[in-house]
């Protein structure tokens, strides 16, 4: 059977699933899931990937994401190759560790992505062995399971890099604290409550998660591209915003600081504007790390990663910081969004 060729377009959501070849391990102990997640939130950063939820199993991995620049194919290929060197280096292995090419299906927002991150945080108390517990052990579980995106969305520190206030702001409340724990009883009811209307709906199409019209126009979509056509009218299903050149970025994130652009290049002790700047450049100015590091006045792209995984540390700590990232974010956006006009 012929690969199914991938629909890209800039602001797709997609499920993606990574297997392992024959049903093999993707995981030997705790060593490789924090490689792999260390390499999820890198190159996530580097690709400007966001990041919505995550669970990494024992021979399978779930991720929720959405790709602003329509580059999932580059993003997962990098990752799937960093990860598969480094296991058979480890692990004196050789050849392919995961099965052929990922899964990815198309998600509508945003009824169908609250469904899906659900059923990807649920994945550890569905398996044989927890299924047949009671729901207590079962809640106590998935609340202590390390390997995926839910504690972070319960406020705990894991996963950094997941991006989970757009999924949090489509509770009702109107505090943090509490749409924490309104999405909480979301994901947890489905444990009691089996979503066959959701896991039936999942499984309908090959392309995409939504409604019959959605799936309708990935299908189109599909269709193009299976004739090697390119309708840029036909891919407009989100509104995204065009890069911004490097100087408004900049100039952006110094105003919020309160400092001069050409400080961000100068070498200083303390203080986060540099770091800022180099996520700013990655998600809205659509740079590489490479292309990153001389703006800051560093001389590789691994020194500028060395900011970005400092900040993410720093975001899930310091609120203050987190507030002020997420007004340059806004700001950065109706920018983006105004070229677009």
């Amino acid at each position: 059977m012929a690969r199914l060729l991938r629909v890209e377009y800039p602001g797709a959501i997609y499920h993606v699933t990574i297997r392992g070849n024959n049903r093999r391990a993707l995981f030997v102990d705790n060593k490789d899931r924090e490689r792999f997640l260390d390499r999820l939130g890198e190159y996530g950063e580097e690709y400007g990937i966001r990041i919505y939820a995550y669970c990494l199993m024992s021979n399978h991995v779930h991720l929720v994401v959405e790709t602003p620049e329509a580059n999932l194919g580059r993003f997962l290929h990098r990752l799937q190759t960093a990860y598969t060197t480094y296991f058979n280096l480890r692990h004196e292995e050789s050849g392919h560790l995961t099965q052929g090419r990922y899964g990815a299906k198309t998600v509508e927002g945003d009824e169908y992505l609250l469904h899906l991150v659900r059923y990807v945080h649920l994945n550890p108390v569905f398996v044989d062995g927890m299924r047949e517990k009671d729901l207590p052990e079962r809640r106590k579980a998935l609340r202590a399971y390390r390997w995926s995106s839910y504690r972070r969305y319960l406020g705990r520190r894991e996963g950094e890099f997941v991006e989970e206030g757009p999924l949090l702001a489509l509770m009702p409340a109107s505090r943090v604290g509490r749409r924490r724990v309104e999405f909480r009883k979301y994901v947890e009811e489905g444990m009691a409550e089996s979503d066959e209307e959701f896991l039936e709906l999942k499984d309908r199409s090959r392309l995409g998660i939504g409604s019959e019209d959605f799936c309708g126009k990935m299908q189109d979509l599909y269709d193009g591209v299976v004739r090697g056509r390119k309708r840029p009218e036909d891919v407009a299903l989100r509104r995204v915003g065009r890069r911004l050149d490097a100087p408004r970025v900049v100039e952006t994130v110094c105003r919020h600081f309160g400092e001069a652009p050409e400080s961000v290049g100068r070498r200083t002790r303390g203080g986060w504007l540099r770091a800022v700047v180099a996520r700013m450049l990655s998600r809205h100015g659509g740079l590489t790390q490479r292309e990153i590091a001389p703006l800051l006045g560093v001389r590789t792209g691994k020194a500028a990663s060395v900011q970005l995984s400092r900040l993410a540390i720093a975001l899930g700590n310091d609120r203050r910081l987190a507030r002020q990232v997420a007004d340059i974010e806004q700001d950065l956006k109706h920018a983006s969004e105004s070229t677009n006009a």
